[in-house]
């Protein structure tokens, strides 16, 4: 029977473990969005923004580690979906983006909604290609399933003019998108996977036993392998950073678990990477914020990258580089200190003891952390009436919620005390993006919820954030998602107001104004809580958790209260400008 091209698409995507498609639906693709309505076993999201559409995709396949799919309309439609694959490529998180596109005979003379997709995405993909007949649009789908699981796993983008959904496809199915033939190893020729694991496992062990402080900093933890991690660390005496916006990937209770390497890192944080000889970078780039404004690793550091397809930083000093998945190097490291453990091997070797150094590292870490888990209001922090200091709220909800909850984190000043005060473990899972993108989390905890419905999901989102997307909580109600959603309102753009105060003494466009949040909650169908009153904290965050429908929190935060440790008064009042 002959199949279509659309009808081609949708088997080869679902073959390849897609199960979901978010969207805009878009007149440029009404067959592909037919035959996937007609398969079993898959969902059709419909959003309300094509931002939400391309952030609910990105955080699917940050969570389940397979590429998910996003489909936007030509023009528009493709501008709006293009935050959420940005965010993809800085997270280095596979997403495949299908782009309608105009007929292909009306292709070059201006028309309704025309762009050249191809090249308005190249910069922000991988990968980006525009079909240019219809019988190619197969095997085009199998080359960027590739790119999109490749070395370096990222968003791919796209493009098929709106007239050959409907063409005859009748050449057979390409190899199905992720097939054997382009699984990605770390094999050199020759060898197996887990024979170059080893080698590369003793190579890094060779430079751990050398060194007298080693470091290292650790990207998602479904990438390097969280028990894996904890096991490596243990036995070959390294401590561990986690990356920007990569806390899940360590417990912080472990005793090697030095600091994140966010914003705003004390000195003393930062201690043991200064003084680190060797730093290893795990499973992720080292970007602009992980390596504290590109401060690390310095000229004397000797910098070993494990994984495969990450960028080369700009470093003076030597560089490793092991081009490799880096849970099969840390497993074959556990392996190798396994055997050598029961051949008599007594440990490290480093001269240096590294042991009592990270010891004292991880001191420096616990006098800094341990009271801002437990939070309790230092004096001087209270908050104006009627509202609630954003550490409280923090740490109570960490002491409300599952040890399997999964939390989505959007940009903003808010997020700052999240950062600080919630105490990760291994078992959490967090969403968020890397590159700072605004109204990340709402779309992130829907796309969260449908994937797994039996965990608790929370989105932390400011006001400026929940105003972006935050219409995707019908999306919620209308697929029966209970996400809880908390919005730190203060009024303003608070990161923004800060950097201000802190440049200029004073402000410029950063009000919103006060809402009412949850009245615009139940008005999207989901439930509304206020939380205005310090001494009702707890008890409102238990309600929302357990009212079993989405649900939005509006927590009213004092403005003045701008982040950990500072106030927007005493930003301004130096220049002559208080509050």
């Amino acid at each position: 029977m002959t199949q279509t091209v659309a009808g081609t698409a949708v088997r080869q995507l679902v073959e390849a473990g897609v199960r979901t498609a978010y969207t805009v639906p878009g007149e440029s693709f009404l067959p592909l969005l037919d035959a996937w309505e007609a398969e079993h076993g898959v969902r059709l999201v419909s959003t309300r923004h094509e931002s939400g559409a391309a952030f609910m995709a990105e955080a699917e396949a940050k969570l389940t580690g397979r590429p998910a799919l996003a489909l936007a309309s030509r023009g528009p439609g493709a501008a709006n979906l293009a935050i959420g694959v940005h965010t993809a490529r800085q997270d280095q998180t596979p997403l495949i983006a299908i782009l309608g596109q105009v007929e292909s005979g009306a292709r070059g003379r201006e028309s309704f909604q025309e762009v050249d997709l191809a090249a308005m995405y190249a910069p922000l993909t991988g990968w980006a290609r525009e079909a240019r007949a219809a019988e190619e649009v197969p095997s085009l789908l199998a080359e960027a399933h590739r790119a999109a699981t490749g070395p370096r796993p990222g968003p791919v983008a796209l493009a098929v003019p709106a007239d050959f959904w409907t063409a005859a496809y009748d050449e057979g199915m390409p190899l199905a998108p992720g097939g054997d033939q382009h699984a990605q190893t770390a094999r050199s020729s020759g060898e197996s996977a887990d024979e170059s694991a080893d080698g590369l496992a003793e190579h890094l062990a060779g430079l751990l036993s050398s060194a007298h402080r080693p470091v290292a900093i650790c990207g998602p933890g479904d990438r390097v392998g969280r028990e894996t991690l904890r096991a490596a660390c243990e036995a070959a005496g390294f401590g561990v950073y986690s990356a920007f916006r990569r806390q899940d990937c360590f417990d912080e209770d472990h005793p090697h678990f030095l600091g994140h390497l966010g914003l705003g890192v004390p000195a003393q944080v930062r201690q043991a990477l200064d003084e680190a000889d060797l730093v290893m970078v795990l499973g992720t780039r080292l970007d602009a914020i992980t390596a504290q404004d590109h401060r690390y690793p310095l000229p004397h550091q000797h910098l070993v990258l494990v994984g495969t397809g990450l960028p080369r930083p700009r470093h003076p000093g030597l560089t490793t580089v092991l081009d490799a998945d880096p849970h099969a190097v840390l497993a074959a490291l556990v392996r190798r200190a396994t055997g050598a453990t029961e051949a008599g091997y007594q440990g490290p070797r480093s001269p240096g003891a590294p042991q009592s150094a990270r010891a004292a590292a991880r001191e420096r870490w616990e006098r800094h952390h341990a009271a801002a888990v437990r939070y309790a209001r230092p004096t001087g922090e209270a908050t104006r009436p009627g509202t609630v200091h954003p550490a409280e709220v923090v740490t109570a909800l960490r002491r409300l919620v599952p040890d399997d909850v999964i939390l989505t984190n959007d940009a903003g000043n808010f997020s700052a005390f999240f950062h600080r005060h919630w105490g990760f473990r291994a078992t959490h899972r967090l969403l968020a993006p890397c590159n700072g993108a605004m109204g990340y989390a709402v779309p992130a905890a829907v796309a969260a919820k449908l994937h797994r419905p039996r965990n608790t999901v929370v989105a932390l989102v400011g006001d400026g954030g929940v105003l972006m997307t935050g219409q995707e909580i019908e999306t919620a109600v209308r697929h029966a998602a209970p996400i809880v959603v908390l919005a730190f309102q203060n009024g303003m753009y608070g990161t923004i107001a800060m950097h201000q105060a802190t440049s200029h003494g004073r402000l410029a466009g950063v009000d919103i104004g006060r809402l009412d949040l949850a009245t615009w909650a139940r008005g999207l169908g989901a439930e509304g809580f206020v939380l205005d009153d310090p001494a009702r904290v707890e008890a409102v965050l238990a309600e929302a958790l357990r009212c079993g429908r989405p649900c939005v929190v509006d927590v009213r935060t004092d403005p003045d209260v701008i982040a950990p440790g500072r106030r927007l008064s005493g930003l301004l009042e130096p220049a002559g400008h208080p509050t």
